[in-house]
């Protein structure tokens, strides 16, 4: 308990001398949030094309993003989903541009999943298994 207790103010300690840290903690925090949001957003299909943009163009940013989808309920299902429906478009080729540009956010969600180390072994492990 003491410990702990000596651990907590070391902590509030180090960051009554790093303000810099505290700003840095809230953005990465605030910046998960939004990562989560979004992430819950591809599971709604009136919220799935932004929140497909929007993660796809700031995948970067979001550390955590690959194992996210992989443990978030029925977000790879909505990738996979994407996926699939673009098929029919393709013969005959009707395929729109805005159809691609989902499909494309899709893929390279699901690019993220795969070459993320804590993920990339249980995507390559369902593969074997379709």
């Amino acid at each position: 308990m003491a410990m702990a207790k000596g651990m907590v103010v070391a902590e509030e300690n180090q960051a009554q001398l790093n303000p810099n840290n505290n700003s840095s903690q809230s953005n990465r925090d605030r910046k998960m949030a939004t990562a989560e949001q979004l992430v819950l957003e591809l599971t709604i299909p009136e919220h799935r094309e932004n929140a497909l943009l929007d993660l796809s163009k700031k995948r970067e940013l979001f550390q955590d993003l690959a194992p996210m989808l992989w443990h978030s309920f029925g977000t790879i299902a909505a990738l996979l989903q994407e996926i699939v429906s673009i098929y029919p478009m393709l013969s005959p080729p009707t395929l729109t541009a805005g159809a691609s540009n989902r499909v494309c956010n899709a893929l390279a969600l699901l690019q993220c999943v795969a070459s993320h180390p804590d993920t990339r072994t249980l995507f390559l492990n369902v593969q074997k298994r379709i």
